[in-house]
This record gives C-alpha cells, structure tokens and sequence, in this order.
C-alpha cells in the first residue's frame, strides 16, 4: 500500500470520529507529525536556498557576528584588555602603551569600526530570511484557511442535505 493512500485512509479515519468521543493520542500524534515533516521540509528548502545564495563574506560575517554576541568572545576579550592594562602598568614589565593606553583605544576603536558593519551585513542577511520564512508561513496559513473554508461549505451541503433527508423520513 503506497504511502499516499495510508495517509488518505488515516485520514479518513480521523475525520470519522464520532461526535461524542475526542480524537485519540494516535490520531493526533499522526497529524502533529503530518505538520512537523511539512513545516520541516520548508525550513529544510528555505535553509538550503539561503546556503545557495549565500556568499563567502556572507558567511563570513555571520560567524564574526555569531562568535562577536557569544560569552567566549567577552571572555577572551576582557582577559585581553585586563592583561593588557597589567602589562602596561605593573613596575617590572616593559610598558609599550603608557596609561591612558592610547594604543589601546586605536584598537577598540578599530575593532569598534570593523565590527558594527560586519554585524549589520549579518543582521540584514538573517531579516531576508525572517522575511522569506514570513510570506511561506502566510502561504501556509493562506492555503490551510482556503481549506478549512471548504471543508466548511462541504459540511453545511452535508448538513443540509442530512436535513432534507430526515424531512423526508419523517411522518
């Protein structure tokens, strides 16, 4: 049995649950996997699309920004300028950037100078994502609503054609 008419007779099966009886465990756990594989397989094309388009200095300045916003980086950093400060200060070492280390400041500056864009080329990247995974998510919705409203006037042609043949039944 292909999979396509399992998936057809699971359905069947769930939309034939009796009013008063809820949807058991299985069914529902059948249909969240049913939504998980199918919003997986968009996350999966929309990640392999991003990887296509994506440049090597896109891809650069992703991981500068991802290590430049991590705890290890401000951890290394700190320990950078304490270790820089005690080297220039402390009595029995050679200093090379007295106090108020003007060496110093040049380089935060330019670490300051070269990480703010680099972070905003990041920034802009990931809002073209979030942006393409906004309009498949209103496709998505767009399309299950578009259903819901069918599945609806499929109900109430039922509904009303269960009433005329009650009417007819009756006495």
């Amino acid at each position: 049995m292909s999979s396509e008419s399992l998936d057809e007779r699971n359905l069947v099966e769930d939309l034939n649950v009796k009013e008063d009886q809820n949807l058991s465990e299985a069914h529902i756990k059948r249909v969240t996997e049913m939504v998980n594989e199918y919003k997986g397989n968009i996350e999966e094309h929309l990640n392999h699309e991003q990887e296509k388009s994506t440049t090597w200095a896109g891809r650069l300045a992703d991981n500068i920004a991802s290590f430049g916003g991590s705890w290890p980086f401000i951890i290394i950093f700190i320990s950078f300028l304490l270790i820089w400060m005690a080297w220039n200060v402390l009595n029995f070492t050679v200093h090379f950037d007295n106090s108020p280390f003007i060496l110093l400041n040049l380089i935060l500056s330019c670490l300051a100078a070269l990480q703010a864009p680099v972070i905003l080329m990041s920034q802009n990247r990931q809002a073209a994502r979030d942006k393409q995974e906004a309009i498949m998510d209103f496709a998505i919705n767009y399309k299950a609503e578009r259903e819901n409203l069918e599945i609806q006037r499929l109900l109430e042609k039922m509904d009303a054609r269960l009433s005329q043949i009650e009417h007819r039944l009756q006495p």
